[in-house]
């Protein structure tokens, strides 16, 4: 019964998804705000075709797949808004609405500067944190607006990338930071040209977290959000400004790797950082239907516990 719950908050939202439009949400109690695009209903083929440049095994056998609509984030969740989750001092404490999740755990310190120098104003992508971290701060959000927010799943991310067509390869300087030109840094989010719904830094920039734990089976991957532990093989999407232009594609799937927190001085080491890994962030979405409070205790449950 818990899993058909929480199957069912995932991908709520059919016959309730048409006719969403996109929208400015203000984090309360600040003046920073973030935008949701909304993302129409539709089918698309997932994966990528077995001649595609750079495509390993695990991305295919393509098939088709019919999405719900929902919304997006329109760039990567910036640091602009992190410190807010981070910062108690600037942020008091938020209360979860009535017969919802508990209280919200913050970041422990960063142990160095995740920030490459380039500082936590100015709409950069918040970055370095694991996913376990990203997940806790869609709870902080939830508790702070009152609305569900969580990570994309593999699917919604992929289709939300497409948007209808892959951005062929020699445009990509025009959309993506990566390799070839981000001078070995990320860059602030918004910079580069939008794809087909307005979504900014799909590909490139900083690599996204997803719902899903990785899941190589061709057979099964991705018929529901893979879920092993909350420390094993969480997926990025998307390249990073780190990668050659092969690895920054729609399709391509990284699992978290522990030398992404190889520098990390503490014994056990945090749940909350990767200190190696200044090219992973992420973007969240949130469903047509909002789910209910019982829903969404299952969700947190079970991903944060």
């Amino acid at each position: 019964m818990r899993r058909l719950v929480f199957i069912s908050l995932l991908f709520s939202g059919a016959l309730h998804a048409q006719g969403l439009k996109s929208y400015q949400q203000t984090i309360p109690n600040s003046t920073v705000s973030f935008d949701l695009i909304a993302i129409p209903a539709g089918n698309f083929v997932l994966g990528s075709p077995e001649k595609q440049v750079g495509r390993q095994a695990d991305e295919g056998p393509q098939k088709k797949v019919q999405v719900d609509a929902f919304w997006m984030g329109k760039t990567e969740v910036t640091y602009d808004e992190y410190q807010l989750f981070f910062e108690e001092s600037r942020d008091p404490e938020p209360k979860p609405p009535k017969e919802g999740p508990d209280a919200v755990t913050r970041p422990s310190p960063p142990y160095i500067d995740f920030t490459l120098g380039m500082g936590k104003v100015g709409g950069f992508p918040a970055n370095s944190m694991q996913q376990y971290a990203a997940i806790m701060y869609c709870k902080w959000l939830y508790a702070k607006t009152g609305i569900f927010y969580r990570l994309p799943t593999e699917i919604e991310w992929e289709y939300a990338c497409k948007a209808g067509a892959d951005i062929p390869a020699d445009k990509l300087a025009d959309y993506a930071w990566f390799q070839g030109n981000s001078n070995e840094k990320y860059h602030q989010v918004g910079l580069k040209k939008p794809n087909a719904w307005g979504l900014h830094d799909m590909l490139g920039n900083v690599s996204e977290w997803v719902l899903d734990h990785f899941d190589s089976n061709p057979i099964t991957r991705n018929e529901s959000p893979v879920f092993l532990d909350k420390y094993a093989d969480a997926v990025v999407r998307g390249g990073n400004f780190q990668d050659p232009a092969n690895l920054v594609r729609s399709n391509a799937r990284l699992a978290a790797d522990p030398v992404w927190n190889r520098r990390d001085p503490q014994i056990p080491k945090s749940i909350w950082w990767n200190a190696d890994a200044p090219f992973v962030g992420f973007r969240i979405m949130r469903p047509a239907k909002q789910p209910t409070a019982t829903e969404i205790s299952v969700f947190f449950e079970k991903y944060l516990n």
